[in-house]
């Protein structure tokens, strides 16, 4: 096990067992997408309450999701780049940011499309907004700092710093609807017993889950690639990886 993450944290290796893995990742995630929207926009009935408008769950929450997950696994790369040095874990940290501001900024726009109809606002600063809102200025600062230094080692470093600190609106975020009075509703599927979601409503929300992961695996696999013959790029074997292709 531990021959296999040194071998991970060789950029060459890294970025030849990337390579192999992103044509199975976007099939996967192609699948479930499909299978995610036929299940929640054809299969799942309409809510008593909401109506139809209640669809636009099925992308907003996973995104919300995903934009405190890929916070953490950003986060926990700068500190392993931080403590042991390691360049790859510095590549997954910043190739994370724009990804996760993605997930984020799509989050506060779908939220906003469905508090429309059901709050009769487009915006409140309701605690979860605010939080999340901070979360997308948090992915951003990483990125303006990132694209700031030009030494990209002391650029990771400091963008480490900065993600680590952020981490604190991470529980925040989660737990901001039990501290606070909040316009949004309490846990439905991330809770102690079972969901109180219909399992017709809960089936594609947790495809859409899984697809939305295994879309930042393969953004992620992507851009760290990039990013990696960019650091390397004076290296002998991206050299010889020119000269192949």
């Amino acid at each position: 096990m531990m021959q296999f993450f040194h071998k991970m944290a060789s950029p060459r290796y890294f970025y030849t067992i990337a390579g192999r893995f992103i044509p199975w990742l976007a099939a996967a995630c192609l699948l479930f997408i499909l299978a995610g929207l036929y299940y929640g926009l054809i299969k799942a009935p309409p809510d008593y309450q909401q109506g139809d408008s209640y669809r636009i769950m099925f992308i907003h929450v996973p995104a919300a999701w995903m934009s405190m997950f890929v916070y953490v696994v950003m986060a926990g790369a700068g500190i392993i780049g931080l403590v042991w040095r390691i360049k790859l874990a510095e590549v997954v940290a910043i190739s994370s940011a724009t990804i996760g501001a993605s997930f984020t900024f799509l989050a506060l726009i779908t939220g906003s499309l469905w508090g429309k109809p059901m709050w009769g606002t487009w915006w409140v600063w309701d605690a979860r907004l605010t939080s999340e809102l901070i979360l997308l200025f948090l992915y951003l600062g990483v990125i303006a700092l990132y694209n700031a230094v030009e030494d990209k080692r002391t650029a990771s470093r400091a963008t480490a710093i900065l993600a680590i600190v952020g981490v604190v609106n991470i529980p925040i975020i989660h737990f901001s609807v039990e501290w606070w009075n909040t316009l949004h509703q309490g846990a439905t599927v991330t809770k102690l017993g079972a969901p109180s979601i219909d399992i017709s409503m809960l089936i594609p929300l947790l495809l859409m889950a899984v697809a939305f992961k295994l879309y930042y695996a393969l953004v992620l696999l992507m851009r760290a690639r990039c990013e990696v013959l960019e650091r390397e790029r004076n290296t002998q074997w991206v050299r010889e990886l020119a000269e192949i292709k």
